[in-house]
């Protein structure tokens, strides 16, 4: 089984939701001094690679932990979105061809390229996903779907209104954002984990999202 991490690591310092909690990551005990390693771990709901549930935007939403995991391990739809520039929406027209026969796809992916920015300004300057595309997938019967960049909404020009977040957790899907190296995965429908942290009542937890491909299948 081939097996292609789609996460980004958690270390300190690594860039958030601008206003979310700073993530830290200090030890607090070693080996040499204590006989054993342990870690703290200081961090938002919503660091790295991550899943966002219907309680995130959703007043009386579904919580991370309430969220059946039988979801969230399945065949994939990996979208291949080209170059889009900075803030370019992605409509519904320009990816509805790859989004045929969706029978057995338990999550779309949508691969931007934006992941190679993760760290600096330019990440924020990300894509979007038109609120069409959200329509046409709960339309289609999916209710997992994940982006590689910050947010499949506007991050710096929202105006504090998310409508594909609101459209989307709004019929109990769940979004997963942050994804990395979408482009390193070639093999159609790979089985696709992005199981999250059982954060009890959390609106949101880290992920370690991978894609498994059989070896010589």
């Amino acid at each position: 089984m081939r097996i292609t991490d789609l996460s980004q690591p958690i270390r300190t310092g690594m860039q958030v939701y601008p206003g979310d909690p700073e993530v830290t990551v200090t030890t607090v005990a070693t080996v040499a001094q204590d006989g054993y390693q342990v870690a703290s771990l200081h961090a938002g709901s919503h660091t790295g690679t991550h899943l966002d549930a219907p309680l995130h935007s959703i007043l009386g939403g579904e919580s991370v932990d309430g969220i059946d995991l039988g979801r969230l391990v399945g065949p994939a739809r990996i979208v291949q979105c080209g170059s889009p520039a900075p803030h370019e929406a992605i409509r519904w027209a320009s990816v509805a061809g790859q989004l045929q026969d969706l029978d057995g796809i338990a999550m779309v992916l949508f691969n931007t390229g934006w992941s190679e920015h993760f760290g600096s300004p330019r990440y924020l300057e990300h894509p979007v996903l038109a609120v069409e595309v959200a329509e046409g997938l709960l339309a289609a019967g999916i209710t997992v779907v994940g982006v590689d960049t910050l947010n499949p909404d506007s991050t710096l020009r929202n105006d504090g209104v998310l409508p594909f977040h609101t459209v989307f957790l709004g019929a109990g899907g769940v979004i997963v954002e942050n994804l990395a190296n979408l482009g390193a995965v070639d093999r159609d429908r790979p089985v696709v984990s992005v199981l999250p942290l059982a954060l009890a009542g959390a609106d949101g937890a880290p992920v370690r999202a991978v894609a498994m491909e059989p070896i010589g299948a």
